[in-house]
């Protein structure tokens, strides 16, 4: 039930031109999920919860959209990419920098994305 309601949710968004309000709150739900897991993947027994927040709020709207496709379609290797690469910008580590008090391990691992 909830992958139907996800999949009408980026349905929903494809077609829409504002980028704003509920659209933009479901994308961003489902692009956390995926998120979360691509980093969780790549840091097992991290908490990443803070990384999925920053690397979110650093994704352009189009970003978030293909990675919340990817919670209705599934993770594929372009998904990965594009979530290690928003998470090596400049801005995300700093977010990461800024929001984890320990993130030695974390901001070090992002150098050898």
């Amino acid at each position: 039930m909830r992958a139907l309601m996800l999949a009408a949710g980026v349905l929903a968004l494809t077609a829409c031109a504002d980028g704003g309000g509920d659209a933009d709150r479901l994308a961003r739900e489902a692009a956390k999920g995926v998120v979360n897991n691509v980093l969780a993947a790549r840091f097992p027994g991290a908490d990443v919860s803070n990384v999925t927040d920053c690397v979110i709020d650093n994704a352009a709207g189009a970003e978030v959209i293909q990675i919340a496709q990817a919670a209705v379609v599934g993770t594929t290797a372009q998904t990965t990419e594009l979530v290690l690469g928003i998470a090596q910008r400049p801005e995300t580590v700093q977010c990461i920098a800024e929001k984890t008090l320990t993130a030695g391990n974390l901001i070090g691992a992002l150098g050898a994305l």
